[in-house]
């Protein structure tokens, strides 16, 4: 049975491929996290808005992100859509980090849907007389969301929304489908020149493990903080 070779994660080319690996991971982490947020609130008060049209609007785009798997999110970001491009822009966006676009517009559409969801559930967990006491003092139907509905929703809204995006950070691999550089990719590109599969996927595991971990850390310390009556 061959030696585990520590040295062939520390130092030398195939190091320098996973950790190139682990940055892409972690950038995609980082901006869908940065897109999807903002795209999740601003689906969920749509989705509690007084208009019908954009509550339907709401309804549409997370039950057409929720029904299909993200692997097909991700299949049609890549290939698909670059061909309702006009043939120059086509062109540039293949000559560009074309990878990396598709991942990011798919991960940050999908759990965009699943946060706005959350974020939703924790709008409808705040009693509805206080929306209605706020409309009735003269707020507007946005004001009134940021002052009185939002604040008292963040309590409950933070445990599930940290949850999706430990869920994110895993479901970056899948990216690796489409060709993006991120870890899953460098590490089968390191075990396919060296042959070593068990050191190769071994950083992979280890690297997804303690990211997770950091992000459960991030939750409990939130959770801990939104707890009544903490201090300090």
């Amino acid at each position: 049975m061959p030696a585990f070779e520590l040295s062939l994660l520390l130092s030398g080319p195939y190091h320098a491929l996973l950790l190139a690996g682990l940055q892409v991971s972690l950038a995609l982490l980082a901006v869908s996290f940065a897109v999807a947020l903002p795209l999740a609130l601003l689906v969920a008060l749509a989705g509690q808005a007084p208009l019908a049209p954009l509550r339907g609007l709401a309804v549409v785009f997370v039950e057409s992100q929720r029904s299909v798997p993200l692997l097909a999110h991700l299949l049609f970001w890549y290939f698909g859509a670059p061909e309702l491009l006009p043939p120059d822009a086509r062109q540039w966006l293949y000559e560009g980090d074309v990878e990396f676009l598709a991942a990011v517009i798919a991960l940050s559409l999908y759990y965009g849907a699943y946060m706005a969801e959350d974020i939703r559930s924790g709008l409808r967990a705040v009693p509805v007389e206080q929306l209605q006491a706020a409309r009735s003092l003269g707020l507007g139907f946005l004001p009134a969301m940021r002052h009185v509905v939002l604040p008292q929703a963040v309590r409950i809204t933070v445990p599930p929304l940290l949850s999706q995006t430990l869920n994110l950070w895993k479901d970056t691999s899948i990216a690796t489908v489409i060709g993006t550089a991120e870890l899953m990719h460098q590490a089968a590109k390191v075990e396919t020149e060296s042959f070593r599969s068990l050191e190769a996927f071994a950083f992979a595991t280890v690297c997804y493990l303690a990211v997770s971990l950091a992000i459960a850390a991030a939750a409990a310390g939130c959770q801990r903080r939104l707890a009544p009556g903490w201090r300090p």
